[in-house]
């Protein structure tokens, strides 16, 4: 058993590690997605620099990595700790692909796909904690019209909630996990060339508030490589 935990465990980081929006944004679009907008390596980023279907293959492919080695691990046998930690290891792959010198994406989808069936396949049948999280996450988006700070409300949520609601420990400190590798990511992101002016003290502050380096939303999601606009004129 503790071989199959650990061969699951690496290849939970791997399987993590294919960057998808990366990969589609190359096949697709001939563009390197990590000099467009944000840098990040993940769907919305992609949508923004492509199209709206590619954003939901990249959607549904990092969305399925967190199921898939889940269910790899229950399968297995694994206890629920075990199962956590090989979910854990697919979201660090993720946000610190191999296949990528470490700079990924956020983790957000690849995390909802974790904390969504980790429930299903080990009770409750009816995964209340992400559900409510989930649900408070949407009215801060859409309410607020505020996309990072409702997604860092529900990931806070989302270990609070379990406890409140008594699911095992081994969810609750999970979960609690998730939400400090989404912060980690989010405050150890690259620096690109719009932050060169901005003090570490307010990067760090935009980051954690706005999941972006500067306060103009307008620049920093529509940055494009140097030297593109001139050649999109002769296209």
């Amino acid at each position: 058993m503790a071989v199959a935990f650990i061969l699951l465990l690496v290849g939970a980081y791997l399987v993590g590690s294919i960057p998808t929006a990366y990969i589609v944004g190359r096949w697709r679009r001939g563009i390197d997605i990590r000099q467009y907008g944000s840098g990040n390596v993940g769907a919305s980023n992609l949508l923004r620099a492509s199209s709206r279907w590619l954003a939901i293959v990249v959607i549904i492919v990092d969305l399925g990595k967190g199921i898939l080695m889940v269910w790899a691990a229950q399968a297995a046998g694994l206890a629920i700790a075990q199962q956590v930690a090989v979910g854990l290891a697919a979201i660090i792959g993720h946000n610190w692909p191999v296949f990528l010198r470490f700079s990924g994406g956020r983790g957000i989808l690849t995390t909802m796909g974790v904390a969504f069936v980790l429930p299903l396949f080990n009770g409750p049948l009816v995964p209340w904690a992400f559900i409510i999280s989930l649900a408070l996450a949407a009215v801060f988006i859409f309410g607020l019209h505020n996309l990072p700070v409702g997604t860092i409300a529900g990931m806070a949520a989302l270990p609070l909630v379990s406890w409140i609601t008594n699911e095992p420990l081994a969810f609750i400190l999970g979960f609690l996990a998730m939400f400090l590798l989404m912060v980690i990511r989010r405050l150890t992101a690259p620096r690109t060339s719009l932050t060169a002016s901005v003090s570490t003290g307010e990067l760090l502050i935009n980051r954690l508030l706005l999941d972006r380096d500067i306060r103009d939303k307008e620049a920093w999601i529509y940055r494009k490589p140097a030297g593109s606009a001139e050649k999109e004129k002769k296209e």
